[in-house]
């Protein structure tokens, strides 16, 4: 079997992959699709000190599925026609009715990615170095400076603020400042 990416309406590639799952295994299709993926990522976001946890889709509006093709590597019609009715489904990727298989690298790291065990997930920073904020809680309330580096896997930012004339490095948690 080889691995191919089908384009689907924005928002829907769940509700795609569920559809299309139980439609393989009422339709017995199980020797021609193997498995369906949409790989998402953890991201916890930090508001109002009130942290939530979120699922990032890496490739919105793309549903990755494992399909045996035919000899001329078409998709197989009873395949096909299972595919094309669902709801929210676009096209394969590839020209003239003939989808593109998956390069075995990009099918490495797409696996690689939706298969991840449901690990500790990665903070979501706003900002990039050379961004005018301004400091919403602590010490330093109300002072204004510029992003100078982020460290994102702590949420720490080091911004640059004047104290008394002199620039000064200061080392705060992303959800402690705003942008400008």
């Amino acid at each position: 079997m080889r691995w191919y990416v089908l384009r689907v309406a924005a928002n829907k590639e769940e509700q795609v992959k569920e559809t299309l799952s139980q439609k393989v295994e009422g339709g017995n299709l199980s020797d021609i699709v193997g498995r369906i993926e949409v790989p998402v990522e953890q991201v916890k976001r930090i508001r109002g000190h009130k942290q939530t946890v979120h699922k990032r889709k890496l490739y919105p509006g793309y549903v990755f599925m494992e399909m045996e093709p035919t000899e001329d590597g078409r998709v197989p019609e009873r395949a096909w026609f299972i595919i094309k009715e669902t709801s929210g489904v676009g096209d394969f990727i590839g020209t003239e009715g003939v989808p593109t298989p998956m390069r075995d690298t990009d099918v490495a790291k797409m696996l690689l990615e939706a298969e991840k065990p449901e690990e500790a997930p990665s903070i979501k920073v706003e900002f990039t170095k050379g961004d005018m904020i301004k400091i919403r809680e602590g010490a330093f309330e109300n002072f204004e400076g510029t992003v100078d580096s982020i460290d994102p896997e702590r949420g720490i930012v080091r911004v640059i603020v004047e104290i008394f004339g002199r620039s000064t490095p200061l080392d705060i948690e992303y959800w402690q400042i705003e942008r400008l």
